[in-house]
């Protein structure tokens, strides 16, 4: 079993990373391999809803000049996917959405290429707008036909520099 996690965060070690180590260290202490995908290395465009996706339907998007399809490759193998974003005026990442957009329309053309995977969401917040943000992502999950296990609480962590969401 593997999880490829995807961090959202232009920061690579800032809190969002630290959230996401905290869930892929769980999964790895019960034996599943995980994955950590930082956006911030890699160049992600927003979706340009040309519908060629849908024309195509070969799994993948259209717009090759950045790292989409090969993202969609690791979601399409693995059997969880975390996505990770840092709160940004009440939402997700710019990279989180592109990622988010692109690979959703590419999912739902190819008959739902995603569905039934299982997806968690983490955010990072300073002080408000994160519900917004693990809603956008659990969107994506659900539009997807993906599976989200329950949470005691939302899937978030308070801090603005880095380290304090580790005190929280």
């Amino acid at each position: 079993m593997k999880t490829v996690a995807f961090n959202g965060s232009a920061r690579r070690d800032g809190n969002t990373a630290l959230l996401m180590d905290a869930v892929l260290q769980e999964l790895e202490d019960e034996g599943i391999e995980t994955e950590m995908v930082n956006l911030a290395d890699h160049e992600v465009r927003g979706c340009t809803a040309c519908y060629k996706c849908h024309e195509t339907q070969d799994g993948r998007c259209v717009i090759d000049d950045d790292d989409i399809n090969e993202f969609l490759g690791k979601m399409e193998e693995a059997e969880g996917i975390l996505i990770g974003s840092p709160t940004y005026f009440a939402d997700v990442s710019t990279e989180t959405k592109g990622l988010i957009d692109r690979c959703g329309f590419v999912a739902k053309a190819n008959g739902g290429m995603l569905s039934r995977k299982v997806g968690a969401g983490v955010v990072a917040v300073r002080r408000a707008g994160s519900i917004h943000a693990f809603d956008t992502i659990n969107h994506f999950f659900t539009i997807s036909e993906m599976v989200i296990p329950g949470s005691i609480y939302w899937n978030m962590g308070f801090g603005l520099e880095k380290g304090e969401v580790s005190s929280d």
